[in-house]
């Protein structure tokens, strides 16, 4: 953002609920400084309740596009009216791009995920994943690996869920269109979730389990279910630290959190938005050391 709003400010911002934790409009408004774009970035608490009045107000007012967070991922999905590849797989959306009253929708948590996995030195490509979740972020995660090139994935959530019944049938779509092999179990059958793990070359929690404020809960039933030679990667970021990364150090386990894929999905959302670049090695430094 520059340092004066103008009558030409394009509007940005995150839609979701709660949203008053986010750094993401620091980030942004910080990026949008130091290029000069005359941007600015808010946050809107908007519920699934008010979402279909909310998305009708931006796009009435011209605002440049959103990012949106739980729980309006799927909502927005059906609400955009043009769908990339990575959306259409995911079947949620993150990122909207608003041309003329046109919404685009994208879905940038994969891809920031994946990043964040390169900057933690991992190499998934050819290998075995363990995903925990079936909502949003578990889905654009799935897409992005399997398109980019992730042998297998094993997909742990609860099976009355309607996320677990929307992710089967996104799982028949990317089985279609990927080489991956995608392999759906309850989250209560931990003999199989053991199984998975024993074989895996990363763990991903996609769910908000473990997030503030019951920073105590976890979905591995077991320590011992962990081992030295899996990377355990949490979405979360607040906090840091989650029960499920501290219960993974403990077992030797490299961990990462969410800053890094928050990082890299906003630099996309913000290439979409701008065309350009984010400065990401500055925006790392200021918030995400």
């Amino acid at each position: 953002m520059k340092d004066m709003i103008t009558g030409k400010t394009k509007l940005t911002g995150l839609l979701g609920s709660p949203v008053e934790h986010s750094i993401s409009p620091a980030m942004h408004n910080e990026a949008f400084r130091l290029l000069g774009l005359d941007y600015a970035y808010l946050a809107f608490d908007v519920t699934e309740d008010t979402f279909r009045k909310a998305v009708d107000g931006l796009t009435a007012i011209g605002a440049a596009g959103w990012n949106c967070t739980m729980p309006l991922k799927r909502l927005m999905h059906q609400r955009v009216d043009v769908l990339s590849d990575t959306a259409l797989l995911t079947g949620s959306v993150n990122t909207v791009v608003n041309k003329d009253g046109v919404l685009y929708g994208d879905n940038t948590d994969g891809y920031g995920f994946m990043q964040s996995m390169a900057d933690a030195g991992l190499r998934a490509a050819g290998k075995r994943l363990t995903v925990l979740g079936s909502g949003g972020a578990a889905a654009s995660i799935i897409a992005q690996a399997a398109l980019d090139g992730v042998y297998s994935i094993d997909i742990f959530s609860r099976p009355d869920s309607a996320s677990t019944r929307l992710i089967a049938q996104e799982a028949e779509l990317i089985r279609s269109k990927t080489a991956c092999l995608l392999h759906l179990y309850d989250l209560q059958d931990h003999t199989q979730l053991a199984r998975s793990l024993k074989d895996s070359y990363c763990l991903i929690n996609a769910s908000s389990v473990g997030m503030a404020p019951k920073t105590d809960a976890c979905l591995i039933p077991d320590a011992s279910m962990l081992h030295p030679d899996l990377a355990v990667g949490d979405v979360i970021y607040n906090p840091r630290t989650t029960a499920l990364l501290h219960m993974a150090k403990e077992r030797g386990c490299m961990v990462f959190n969410g800053l890094y894929m928050l990082l890299h999905q906003g630099a996309m959302a913000f290439r979409l938005w701008t065309g350009q670049d984010m400065p990401v090695g500055t925006i790392r430094e200021k918030f995400f050391q």
